[in-house]
C-alpha cells in the first residue's frame, strides 16, 4: 500500500531540486571563460615594473577587477643580502597569516631548530602591507573588501615588509584587495612568497573574478646540491574564494567559482616545471572538493599522508602540491602548531636527485 508523502517533505524535496538544479546550471555556466592571458601592465592600470602579468579574458571580468585594483598599492620586492648554502633539500611552507596575526618569527624559528640552514621558502596568504603606497583617496567606483586584523597572543600584528627586513629575507607581495577603507585602514592584502633564496621572474595571476580580487603570484628560485648540481624550482602562492552570494546559493555556488579560479590559474602555470604550488583554496569539502580534484590532477608527484584540518582544526582548506623532476622527491605534514594565525602551517620537503643518479 503506498502511502501519501508528508507535506513537509515534499516542500523540502522540492526546494532540494531546487537548489541542485541552479547549482548545475551555474555550474555549467562557469565552466566558460576561466582562461588568463598574459598582458601589458600598462593596459591593465597596474604599475608593477619587472613583474609579468596575466589577466583574465574575460571582459566582464576585466571590468570589475579594474575597480578592485584602483584600492591597492603596488607591488612589494624586497632583495635581502642572505648567502645561498648548497643543500639537497628545500623547505617548502604554506601558511594563511590572518591578516598579520600569524607569528613568522616563531615558526621560523622552529624551522631553524629542527632543519639547520636548509634553504627555505614561504608561500603565504592573508599577508598585509600599510603605509602611504595604499590609496586613502579612493574614487567613487572602487571597490575594497571589509577589514581584516588578526592579532597574536601579545596583541600585536606584522605587516611582510617589516617581518621580511627583519629576518633577512627575499620577498615578493602582490595585493589583492585593499584591507577595509579609508580612514578606517592604510592596508590591502594578498599573497606573499618570503625566501632565503633570491627570486626572480616574478609573475603575477589575476584569477578569474567571483566574489574578490584574487591575485595568485609566482617566482623562480635557484641553487645547487652539495655535489654542485644546479636546481630550479617555480613556487606559486594562491588563495581561492570561499563562498559567493545568495544569488549564487553561497558554499554550493562557492565550490563552483574555485573550479573557475582554479582552471584560470592551472592554465597560467601549465607549462611551468619543476613547479610547487601552495595554496588556501577554501575546499569546504576537503579533499573531495572539486577545486583540489582539478589541481591535483596537474601535479602527479604530489603525495598526502597527512589529512588533518588546517582551520582551526575544523576543515582542510590548505594545500601543496608537487610537479618535480625525474628523481626528485618531495613530502609534506601539517604543523602541530597554529602560530597564532587561524590556520596552521604545512611543512614540505624537497629532496633533489644527488649527483649520478
Amino acid at each position: 500500500m503506498n502511502r501519501p508523502i508528508p507535506p513537509h517533505l515534499l516542500r523540502a524535496n522540492t526546494l532540494l531540486a531546487l537548489l541542485l538544479t541552479l547549482a548545475t546550471t551555474y555550474g555549467c555556466a562557469a565552466g566558460a571563460g576561466s582562461g588568463v592571458r598574459q598582458s601589458a601592465n600598462a593596459e591593465l592600470g597596474v604599475v608593477a615594473p619587472g613583474v609579468a602579468w596575466y589577466a583574465p579574458e574575460l571582459a566582464q571580468d576585466v571590468s570589475t577587477l579594474s575597480r578592485w585594483r584602483r584600492s591597492v598599492g603596488p607591488p612589494v620586492v624586497v632583495q635581502a643580502a642572505s648567502a645561498v648554502l648548497p643543500s639537497n633539500e628545500l623547505l617548502v611552507v604554506n601558511w594563511n597569516l590572518h591578516v598579520g596575526g600569524g607569528d613568522v618569527h616563531r615558526l621560523m624559528g622552529d624551522l631553524l631548530r629542527l632543519h639547520g640552514r636548509t634553504p627555505m621558502v614561504l608561500l603565504l596568504q592573508e599577508a598585509y602591507r600599510s603605509g602611504p603606497e595604499v590609496p586613502s583617496a579612493l574614487d567613487q567606483d572602487a571597490i575594497f573588501a571589509s577589514l581584516i586584523r588578526g592579532l597574536r597572543r601579545d596583541g600585536k600584528r606584522e605587516e611582510i615588509e617589516t617581518i621580511a627586513a627583519s629576518l633577512g629575507l627575499h620577498a615578493y607581495y602582490v595585493p589583492s584587495m585593499r584591507n577595509g577603507g579609508p580612514p578606517m585602514s592604510d592596508e590591502d592584502r594578498g599573497n606573499a612568497i618570503l625566501s632565503t633564496l633570491p627570486l626572480t621572474d616574478l609573475t603575477a595571476i589575476e584569477l578569474p573574478f567571483e566574489a574578490q580580487r584574487r591575485v595568485a603570484i609566482a617566482a623562480t628560485v635557484n641553487g645547487t646540491t652539495a655535489e654542485g648540481q644546479p636546481w630550479r624550482l617555480r613556487v606559486v602562492s594562491a588563495h581561492l574564494d570561499n563562498m559567493v552570494g545568495a544569488r549564487r546559493l553561497w558554499i554550493a555556488g562557492g565550490e563552483v567559482a574555485r573550479v573557475r579560479q582554479a582552471k584560470g590559474l592551472l592554465g597560467a602555470i601549465d607549462g611551468d616545471t619543476p613547479l610547487v604550488l601552495g595554496a588556501d583554496m577554501n575546499t569546504w569539502f576537503g579533499f573531495r572538493d572539486r577545486a583540489y580534484s582539478e589541481a591535483i590532477r596537474a601535479f602527479p608527484q604530489t603525495r598526502v599522508t597527512d589529512r588533518r584540518a588546517t582551520f582551526r582544526g575544523l576543515l582542510r582548506l590548505d594545500h601543496l602540491f608537487f610537479r618535480l623532476e625525474d628523481g626528485w622527491t618531495a613530502g609534506f605534514q601539517r604543523a602541530d602548531d597554529r602560530y597564532d594565525s587561524d590556520h596552521y602551517p604545512l611543512v614540505g620537503t624537497i629532496r633533489f636527485a644527488a649527483s649520478g643518479n
